[in-house]
């Protein structure tokens, strides 16, 4: 065979292997070294191909893509710095456990650290970040190499699907001429899997489950923390669970449980608040705490995991260790939903009153945060209390970091509403959010909602083609506080003479060019009848909605800490009439 046959063959065998394997979606930023593999994958029948022309943008894009489908995503490069930019993104992929496969084209080994052009080292170039590396051999249609090919390309879905997912990288030097050959693509495929891995179900043993169930049934005063979960089976089971040992539910607003129905008032959403004060959490010592899920967002509950002296178990269907407190007592290796079905059936149904002072102190809370609806002027607190109200049942709130996703955890409260809720939550960066919030879009098909600050929307603009290129509809509603606002209730504040400088770092940027720009609707919010009229349009026709509501740092810090301080002094009231 010639060079063009040999490409031809090795990587048509790739392609149709990982199909073959149940990958359905391929993200490439074009290039020229990558022409083989790009080509390939965009004449496959059951790929489908989004081209997006910035790295950085796509990578996100593909992460957000393979978060909402729980199934891998390819990104495809080319050679050099393109590499470099899909970082980022990998290191979210790999601590939030969403699995990539990362495809990057290379130079032929003849070709490196000659002085070639775009030619970087890129063997091993994302380190312990990828849960797997091939540097791939170069193509050949020997029967040998076309099993050898087959092989790693099952073997790189089956390694970022299994627990914990994740991304892999396999990177493929190619020689030129780089265009394969179409006229015999046919002679390639092949009807099953050459290679099927079965990634199996952690579990324990029954012994395990039965021994946890009776030491379960002698604590009276439990609670069960659930962090960030996407698998919809586990919430029914954990309510069952709760149920059952009668524990409340500590509920992050990305644990997806707070778009549910409750009906047995299970559910608590206002622990961020109430655990500041520290009386709240002297009358609220539990003796076992039972986690799923990665770490919560809320600080206060980190601090007050970390004070107490309660069994911790954690239970993680990934094996990997989510506990920086480094207090847990017993790490169960399980698949969540498994392991609460599971402990259904031996645990004894119990009463007490303990859920019933952590139901009524969150009930006495949400009802004291409630009066920031009362506020008339625009208002960081007030939006994310309204969020509920403001976006439609059966869609998708994608959130960023910083100030926006406490805001989520502090002010959003449970709903009958399915509504999904997204964040970048593993290296809890700002970078790449509106990509990653597009590639969720993209895959769920839903109206999608993005709430963000503005220095987190100006780190990813560039990630707004994607809306117009795959045709998902977004609106976004910007916090515009000039600045990185998070640092205002930080230490930092506190030191003034280079605090603007270096921390509050005021941009001064008006949005409304770069949404012309992208040929959407922009809108500067001018009170909330204003929002809401504006959010309930149903008849806009632009892809892209942004509405910008502007905010000011320093009263936002007051109105946080003044609302604060009012729900403290009625919780204190409230333990004093229950005598607590």
């Amino acid at each position: 065979m010639n060079h063009q046959e040999n490409l031809t063959a090795y990587l048509q065998s790739f392609v149709n292997e990982l199909v073959r394997n149940g990958i359905k979606n391929a993200v490439i930023s074009p290039g020229s070294r990558s022409t083989p593999i790009a080509l390939l994958m965009a004449e496959h029948t059951h790929v489908n191909v989004h081209v997006h022309v910035d790295e950085r943008s796509a990578a996100f894009y593909a992460l957000g893509m393979a978060k909402a489908l729980k199934e891998p995503t390819v990104l495809v490069c080319t050679s050099g710095t393109a590499a470099a930019n899909y970082f980022p993104a990998i290191v979210e992929a790999k601590i939030s456990r969403i699995p990539l496969i990362v495809l990057t084209a290379d130079r032929p080994h003849e070709l490196r650290d000659v002085g070639a052009p775009q030619a970087i080292d890129q063997i091993n170039l994302y380190g312990n970040q990828v849960k797997w590396f091939m540097e791939m051999s170069p193509p050949d249609a020997a029967p040998e190499m076309l099993r050898y090919v087959k092989t790693v390309s099952a073997r790189a879905v089956a390694a970022a699907t299994k627990e914990p997912k994740g991304p892999v990288h396999l990177n493929l030097p190619f020689r030129e001429p780089l265009i394969p050959d179409f006229n015999h693509l046919e002679k390639y495929e092949a009807d099953d899997p050459y290679l099927q891995i079965i990634n199996g179900e952690l579990t324990v043993s029954d012994e395990y489950v039965k021994g946890l169930a009776a030491r379960l049934t002698g604590f009276s005063k439990g609670i069960i923390v659930c962090g960030e979960m996407n698998d919809g089976n586990f919430s029914e089971a954990i309510l069952e669970l709760a149920k059952a040992l009668d524990f409340p539910i500590l509920a992050d607003p990305l644990s997806q449980l707070r778009s549910m129905e409750d009906p047995d008032n299970l559910i608590v959403d206002t622990y961020d608040v109430f655990l500041r004060n520290e009386d709240v959490k002297q009358a609220l010592v539990p003796e076992v705490i039972i986690r799923f899920g990665s770490m919560p967002v809320s600080k206060p509950l980190t601090i007050y995991m970390r004070e107490l002296e309660a069994l911790q178990i954690v239970v993680d269907g990934g094996a990997g260790f989510r506990d920086p407190n480094q207090l847990t007592a017993e790490m169960v290796y399980c698949d969540e939903t498994t392991f609460c079905r599971k402990l259904i059936e031996h645990v004894e149904h119990s009463k007490g009153n303990h859920r019933q002072l952590w139901t009524s102190l969150n009930e006495k809370t949400k009802q004291e945060i409630s009066q920031v609806a009362d506020i008339t002027e625009l208002s960081e607190a007030k939006l994310f209390h309204l969020l509920a109200d403001l976006i439609p049942d059966n869609s998708v709130l994608f959130v960023g970091n910083s100030m926006p996703i406490r805001d989520l955890d502090t002010f959003f409260h449970k709903q009958a509403k399915n509504i999904s809720i997204y964040a970048n939550r593993g290296a809890n960066g700002i970078d790449g959010t509106v990509s990653t919030a597009l590639g969720v879009g993209a895959a769920k098909r839903k109206p999608l909602y993005l709430v963000l600050g503005d220095l987190t929307f100006f780190h990813d603009m560039n990630g707004l083609i994607a809306a117009k290129q795959f045709d998902v509809p977004i609106t976004i509603i910007l916090i515009n506080n000039n600045g990185g606002g998070i640092f205002s209730f930080l230490p930092q504040a506190q030191h003034p003479k280079h605090f603007e400088l270096l921390f509050g770092t005021p941009l001064d940027l008006n949005f409304e060019h770069l949404i012309n720009l992208y040929g959407g609707q922009y809108s500067v919010v001018e009170n909330w009848d204003h929002l809401r009229a504006l959010c309930t349009d149903a008849e806009s026709n632009f892809s892209i909605r942004l509405f910008e509501i502007k905010t000011n740092r320093d009263e936002n810090l007051k109105e946080h800490r003044q609302i604060m301080a009012k729900v403290s002094q009625e919780i204190q009231h409230f333990l004093r009439d229950e005598g607590k």
